[in-house]
C-alpha cells in the first residue's frame, strides 16, 4: 500500500528562551543565559516547514504549550491570582519559573514514539506521548502533547492516542528522538528500532543522565502492536550519552532501507547491526552509511548536529536527502565528509543547509523539531486540516507570530507577569487560527 511520510514540526512558542536546563545537553548548557528571540525563532520554524510544504512533502504542525505552566507553580505552593503566583515564584524560586516557562515543546521529535498502520496489529497509525520524567521542565508537556495529538488525529478508527507511561523512573520514555523505523516501502512492513540508555533499575555510573529505559521502549511496541521480530533494542553507547548525545537521534537517523549513523552511536556496533540485518530478513537489505570517528569526532559530530537533520525521500529526486542545520556547513570536518558523501554513489545524494540557530542555541536542530508519521492517502485525508501547512496558513501564522512574539528575552524576564498576558494573548488567537477549541489550554479551562 502506498504511504507517504509526513513530518509535524512543534511550533516555538512565545516564551522561548536559553534557560541551560536541560543536563547532558552541551548547547543548552553552553548557552544558558543568552537572550533569545523567540520570533526569530517560530519565523525560522515556519520557513523550514515552508520549505518541505513546497517540495510537495507532507507538512504538518503540532501547536506550543501554554507557558509559564500555572499547574506546576501552584502544585508547588504558591497561590493568588496568576499575576501573583508568578510573582511570588520569581521572588522565592526563580529556577522553577525558568522550568516552568520552558518552550521546549517545541521539539517535537520527544513528544511521542509513532508506529504505522502497517506495523501495527489493529492496522491504525498509534502514538504514546513520551513522558520525558528524567528532566523537571519536560516533565510537564506530556498530558498537552496527548492533547494536540488527539486534536491532529482525531479519528479513532484509523489513530490511537495512548497515554504516556506510568511516570517513574524504570519507564523512562524520550519519544521517537530514540526511535528509527527502517522499511523497503513506507506502505509496508517494517523495522521499527528502539534506542534505550539504561535499563530500569540499573546503576549509571555515566557523565550525564541515560534518559530512555529498555523497559520503556518494550512497553511501547507491546502496546502499538507490533511483531516482536520486526523489533530491535539496541543499546546506547555510554561514550555518546557521555559526549553529549542525549539523544539517539544527535548520533543517528535513518529513512526506507538507510540508516546514518556515527561509529560510535551504538554500545555494541557489530549486533546492533546484525539485529537489523535478521530484523529486516525477508523485507529488505539495510543500507549502513557509517561516519567513522576518524574522519568525524564524535564531539564535531555533536556541535555541528550532522545526524540531527531530517533524512528524506524528496520528490523527483531518485537519493535521498538530508536537511542538515547551518552548523553542519560551518564545521570543518562534517562540512567535508558531506561534499565526500554526496559526491559518491551511496544513497544519501544530497545536503541541503537551514537555519534553525534559535533552535540550535538550546540543542535542538531540524530533526529535533519534527515528528515523523508515516500516513496512507486515507490517513492523510482523516488528518485535522488545520494541523496541515498550507501557504495560506503559513502567511496566516507568520503574520501572528510577528504580532505576538518579542524580538528579544532574556531569562531574567521570565518572572515579568506581562510575559505571561502576552503569551496567553498569542495561544488565544492561534487557538483561533487552528480551531483548537475554547478549552484547549489550562488558562482557558480556568
Amino acid at each position: 500500500m502506498f504511504a507517504q511520510e509526513a513530518n509535524f514540526d512543534g511550533l516555538i512558542g512565545p516564551t522561548h528562551n536559553y534557560g541551560g536546563l536541560s543536563d547532558g545537553n552541551l548547547a543548552s548548557a553552553r548557552n544558558g543565559g543568552l537572550v533569545s528571540s523567540p520570533r526569530q525563532g517560530v519565523l525560522e520554524g515556519l520557513t523550514k516547514m515552508k520549505r518541505l510544504a513546497d517540495a510537495g512533502l507532507v507538512q504538518g504542525l503540532l501547536p506550543p504549550h501554554e507557558r509559564p505552566f500555572l499547574p506546576l507553580l501552584r502544585r508547588a505552593g504558591f497561590s493568588g491570582s496568576d499575576a501573583q503566583v508568578v510573582e511570588a515564584a520569581w521572588k522565592q524560586a526563580p529556577g522553577l519559573v525558568r522550568k516552568a516557562s520552558s518552550a521546549s515543546p517545541m521539539w517535537a521529535a520527544n513528544a511521542a514514539t509513532v508506529s504505522p498502520s502497517a506495523d501495527t496489529a489493529d492496522g491504525r497509525v498509534h502514538f504514546t506521548p513520551a513522558n520525558l520524567l528524567t528532566t523537571l521542565h519536560r516533565s510537564i508537556e506530556g498530558r498537552q502533547t496527548q492533547r494536540s495529538l488527539s486534536w491532529a488525529f482525531a479519528d479513532t478508527s484509523r489513530f490511537s492516542v495512548h497515554d504516556p507511561l506510568p511516570m517513574q523512573a524504570d519507564f523512562a520514555d524520550e519519544g521517537a528522538a530514540n526511535h528509527v523505523r527502517l522499511c523497503a516501502e513506507q506502505g509496508g512492513e517494517g523495522v521499527e528500532i528502539f534506542v534505550y540508555g539504561r535499563s530500569a533499575g540499573e546503576s549509571w555510573a555515566g557523565a550525564f543522565p541515560a534518559r530512555q529505559t529498555l523497559e520503556a521502549c518494550q512497553a511501547v511496541a507491546r502496546s502499538h502492536g507490533l511483531d516482536p521480530k520486526r523489533c530491535v533494542f539496541l543499546r546506547q553507547s555510554q561514550a555518546a550519552i557521555d559526549a553529549g548525545a542525549f539523544h539517539n537521534d544527535v548520533v543517528c537517523v535513518g529513512t526506507r532501507t538507510t540508516l546514518f549513523f556515527h561509529e560510535l552511536a551504538f554500545e555494541d556496533r557489530h549486533g546492533a547491526l546484525e539485529a537489523i540485518r535478521r530484523a529486516a530478513n525477508g523485507l529488505f537489505e539495510p543500507v549502513f552509511v557509517e561516519v567513522p570517528e576518524a574522519e568525524v569526532p564524535i564531539g564535531d559530530a555533536i556541535t555541528s548536529y550532522l545526524f540531527n537533520s531530517q533524512l528524506l525521500e524528496w520528490p523527483g529526486e531518485d537519493r535521498l536527502a538530508l536537511i542538515a542545520p547551518k552548523e553542519t556547513e560551518e564545521t570543518e570536518t562534517t562540512r567535508g565528509y558531506c561534499a565526500a558523501m554526496v559526491a559518491g554513489n551511496g544513497p544519501i545524494g544530497r545536503v541541503e543547509f537551514v537555519d534553525v540557530r534559535q533552535s540550535m542555541r538550546n540543542g535542538g536542530g531540524p530533526a529535533c523539531l519534527r515528528l515523523r508519521v508515516v500516513l496512507t492517502p486515507e490517513e492523510r485525508a482523516a488528518v485535522t486540516p488545520a494541523a496541515l501547512m498550507t501557504d495560506a496558513l503559513h502567511d496566516q501564522l507568520t503574520v501572528w507570530a510577528s504580532k505576538h512574539y518579542r524580538d528579544r528575552l532574556s531569562p531574567d524576564e521570565l518572572g515579568d507577569p506581562a510575559l505571561m498576558v502576552e503569551s496567553r494573548a498569542a495561544l488565544d488567537a492561534l487557538t483561533q487560527i487552528l480551531g483548537l477549541g475554547p478549552d484547549f489550554y489550562p488558562f482557558q479551562r480556568v
